[in-house]
């Protein structure tokens, strides 16, 4: 990848917010530490694929709108 770091966004926090849920609720539905949910909501840590596919299933959406892959400047 040419030392480009991979860009991935979300909107976990919105949509969990939306939801009513908290971070630790979150955290437990998925199999994952609230600590995790922070970093996640922050964009300082890509989840697994895994884990992606259970936050997006526990929120009640396509993974693909919860998690944004800017592909700007990748080849």
């Amino acid at each position: 990848m040419g030392g480009k770091k991979t860009k991935i966004t979300n909107h976990v926090k919105r949509t969990r917010l939306l939801e009513g849920l908290s971070q630790v609720e979150l955290a437990k539905r998925v199999g994952a530490t609230r600590q995790t949910i922070i970093a996640v909501e922050a964009e300082r840590y890509a989840p697994s694929l895994e884990l992606a596919f259970r936050i997006a299933h526990v929120l009640g959406e396509p993974i693909e709108s919860l998690f944004v892959f800017d592909s700007t400047d990748w080849t």
